[in-house]
């Protein structure tokens, strides 16, 4: 695969060219600091894959996307975080921010191996430090980091998801989808209707033959888990260094 990096900052396309070697299969076969010469660089060169700096010199990066060839897949890498709605609004692959983690690249670069000619899926393979962009119920848009979702309950094609800090978020996402994209060990289902994030499991007690009450960082009240997870959920807490 042919990539293009487009940064104004040389140490930043010296990171990303470092990361890069770990991943013989990523040809980098341009490099441009300054919008003109960006904007050269994506009509005449061939390329598979842009990693896209949103502020350049002379302009922004958004205003590079219509002369980015249709087929190529576009990953942004910035330090403004600010800019991860609109990134996903233009159909960017993936939206990484400075300083760029080793594991954060490469699951990137591994949805665009898994996805090379279509566009981004609505679902893809989170990771631990994923910043999830969600669909709100209200029509908006808003990112959340994976890690301050304590529990996500089903409300027919829609879920709840309980943030760490007590908010409530209807997510235009069915608990299906969640449970095909959330990182194992650490979330789990424990419920037809519930998943959890298990790195806030702060113990359990048997409430009944078929239910236990697990209670997690962050949420006022416990949540239940059916008989049916608890196998499941012993192996997954272990891998996690933690018993019920």
């Amino acid at each position: 695969m042919q990539a293009i990096l487009i940064d104004d900052e040389p140490a930043a396309r010296d990171d990303l060219r470092r990361l890069l070697t770990a991943h013989p299969e990523i040809a980098i076969v341009g490099e441009a600091g300054r919008f003109a010469a960006a904007e050269a660089l994506l009509r005449t060169a061939r390329y598979d894959l842009v990693l896209l700096d949103v502020e350049l010199r002379g302009g922004n990066g958004f205003d590079l996307l219509p002369h980015v060839h249709p087929e190529a897949r576009i990953i942004f890498v910035t330090a403004h975080s600010h800019y991860a709605v609109r990134a996903f609004e233009v159909n960017a692959l993936d939206y990484l921010v400075k300083p760029i983690v080793a594991t954060r690249l490469e699951a990137a670069l591994r949805r665009v191996a898994t996805h090379p000619d279509d566009h981004p899926p609505a679902t893809g393979s989170f990771i631990t430090t994923d910043l999830v962009h969600l669909k709100i119920g209200n029509g908006t848009t808003r990112f959340v980091a994976l890690a301050d979702i304590v529990a996500i309950e089903s409300e027919e094609n829609y879920s709840d998801a309980h943030l760490g800090d007590g908010t409530r978020l209807l997510v235009r996402r069915t608990l299906k989808s969640w449970e095909d994209a959330l990182p194992a060990p650490q979330f789990a289902r424990v419920h037809r209707t519930t998943i959890v994030n298990l790195s806030r499991y702060r113990g359990s007690n048997r409430q009944t033959e078929q239910t236990t009450l697990l209670h997690l960082e962050g949420l006022a009240e416990p949540v239940r888990a059916s008989f049916r997870y608890l196998p499941e959920l012993r192996i997954r807490l272990a891998a996690l260094g933690r018993e019920m």
